[in-house]
């Protein structure tokens, strides 16, 4: 039986591998310590969750518009205007079914075979798979640890050809926590111009940042990249909705069209309930998301100062999102615990096995230099992980 070639090619995501793992052996009652998970250990607001009783009591439980309930496309387009000063009209919005899948959505919008797009690395494992998926080629360009991972307008001009036809641009980032600057973005947004390039800008952590950073849509700087760039963002990590699973993208009338036409045949609309959620959720209280962030804050330093006491390891301290890149690079080569670590999978691998502390490699995020550690966990189980890190690597 000759199956697709295409799909053959789209691998298993690292993280949920890792994750899968954990989760059996602590069905099997290990004590496993899960640095791997991509998802806030908040529950879903009570508001949030009451408006979703509400609208199951009410009946709304039927199909909807393929790209969503008018009122949430209008909350959308109006927390886009106020947090992002960015001007979409309701028919500018798809709502998918979570970011991931309106990601799908925008590279099967714009690509074409052959067609590829230039994403910074590290980066989020499904970047480059949804990228395959849409026939594209997804290029890597190095942001290294020297620039707090960050790439530059000069470096991306370096891999731009005839074929390139778009920029992933994800801030605040996924695996790095990487942020970047007004200015920084400014450079990129006139290089798209000046290219014709289209902008897919994921900004699903938006709100989970630390310090005096700040978040900057790409798009809002002027009409001519705004026109040419996709916004990505959703519920899931800013209200702790990961299972609610609604997404969305902000894009040109052309864009939204294709998209909407795409989505309304392969899915139809997301889920009628969580729709009604996401809308309480926009247009409700905000202060569950100030604890979360500072809750996530604290977090954070504690992990960033007590990476950097274990001898062999290193990171830096991320801006925003919820994860922080430890080097490992000190150990590549070396044999700890029977073990022969040659890359982040060897050393993932060695933790899951010897000391039941899960992180994820960074090798499939494109820097085999590094694991990732998410801190969206307590300050007690962050403490024993590494304490169980630096223990095993004695």
């Amino acid at each position: 039986m000759i199956l697709s070639r295409k799909a053959q090619t789209i691998t298993e995501s690292a993280t949920l591998a890792i994750s899968s793992k954990a989760k059996k052996m602590k069905s099997e009652g290990i004590d496993v310590v899960d640095f791997g998970v991509g998802e806030p250990d908040f529950d879903t607001p009570e508001h949030i969750k009451a408006a979703a009783i509400d609208a199951i009591k009410k009946g709304y439980t039927k199909y909807t518009p393929a790209t969503g309930i008018p009122q949430l496309k209008q909350a959308i387009a109006d927390k886009l205007q106020q947090d992002n000063a960015l001007s979409y009209k309701p028919s500018d919005i798809v709502v998918s079914n979570g970011a991931k899948h309106a990601l799908f959505n925008a590279f099967y919008a714009i690509l074409n075979p052959g067609d590829e797009v230039l994403m910074p690395a590290p980066c989020w494992v499904s970047y480059p798979e949804l990228v395959k998926l849409a026939d594209g080629v997804p290029v890597m360009v190095s942001a290294d640890e020297s620039n707090a991972f960050k790439t530059s307008a000069d470096v991306l001009r370096k891999y731009i050809n005839g074929r390139t036809k778009a920029i992933l641009i994800n801030s605040p980032n996924n695996p790095t926590g990487a942020v970047y600057a007004e200015d920084e973005l400014k450079a990129i947004a006139d290089l798209a111009c000046e290219y014709d390039l289209v902008v897919v800008s994921d900004e699903i952590y938006e709100k989970l940042i630390y310090d005096d950073a700040k978040h900057v849509s790409i798009a809002s700087f002027n009409d001519d990249i705004k026109a040419r760039t996709i916004v990505i963002n959703g519920v899931s990590k800013t209200y702790a909705m990961t299972g609610w699973r609604i997404g969305y993208s902000a894009s040109n009338e052309e864009i939204a069209s294709i998209i909407g036409n795409v989505q309304s045949q392969a899915t139809s609309n997301p889920n009628s309930i969580a729709q009604y959620a996401a809308l309480a959720a926009l247009q409700g209280t905000q202060q569950a998301v100030t604890i979360m962030v500072e809750e996530f804050k604290k977090r954070r330093d504690y992990i960033y100062q007590h990476i950097n006491g274990i001898e062999g390891l290193s990171c830096v301290k991320p801006a925003g999102a919820f994860y922080i890149m430890m080097n490992i690079s000190q150990y590549t080569g070396q044999k700890i615990n029977g073990c022969d670590i040659m890359g982040s999978i060897d050393f993932a691998q060695m933790l899951l096995d010897k000391a039941h502390v899960a992180v994820v490699p960074g090798e499939p995020f494109g820097d085999d230099r590094f694991v990732r550690l998410s801190y969206a966990t307590s300050i007690e189980q962050i403490e024993k992980g590494l304490a169980r890190i630096e223990q095993c690597l004695k």
